[in-house]
């Protein structure tokens, strides 16, 4: 079954869902399987999505207009995604930069997979430079010091790269903070996971 989420940022009717809605119920959604919030993305007390989640049963399909009508920020809305997977439900996108995310089908699981492992990825580099930083504070003009490890977004992230005609094994090893070796350890030329790549999902989310 499909069931459809709506949300205006203001209450007070200068803003309407006559779009999202529209496009919901050509979307296949029945009116009276559309979900509504008149709030804003940031309020964490939304009472229409909060329905909507329990209303959702393993087999139904969640859809929306937009990827920012779903979560509150990128942390909040990974979460959900991840939560209606478990509970085998899948999530549509209808418009705007999420329009390719449908993860009832193999090619909207991979998008959504790299999308996650990019936020993941975002939130180790921070925290990789906030650590660098505290111990530059604490041993001044001390240099050198092992490269960062490998984690689980960073082999999401390789497999996701490795064996495309256009990258760049330099490159890819830049961004990720790691050597050709550690690289070539984890993820064969190819895009093939390896053994201590695997050791590194184990008991994460499935890639892909």
């Amino acid at each position: 079954m499909l069931i459809g989420y709506t949300r205006i940022s203001k209450a007070d009717g200068s803003q309407v869902t006559d779009l999202q809605y529209d496009a919901l119920i050509d979307a296949g959604v029945e009116a009276e399987a559309i979900y509504e919030d008149r709030a804003s993305g940031k309020q964490e007390d939304r009472v229409g999505l909060a329905n909507c989640l329990k209303a959702l049963r393993p087999g139904d399909v969640l859809v929306v207009w937009k990827l920012d009508r779903l979560g509150r920020n990128l942390h909040h809305l990974i979460n959900t995604v991840h939560d209606l997977t478990r509970r085998g439900i899948g999530l549509k996108v209808l418009s705007g930069h999420g329009a390719t995310i449908d993860t009832t089908t193999p090619a909207g699981k991979l998008v959504f997979g790299i999308f996650a492992a990019l936020a993941e990825f975002e939130r180790e580099l921070i925290t990789e430079r906030t650590i660098a930083g505290l111990a530059s504070a604490r041993a001044r003009g001390r240099k050198g010091g092992r490269p960062f490890k490998m984690t689980p977004s960073k082999v999401r992230l390789a497999l996701a790269a490795m064996g495309q005609a256009e990258t760049k094994i330099s490159d890819l090893c830049k961004e990720l903070g790691i050597t050709r070796q550690t690289l070539y350890r984890h993820v064969s030329p190819n895009g093939e996971l390896r053994p201590d790549g695997k050791k590194i999902l184990k008991g994460v989310m499935h890639f892909g």
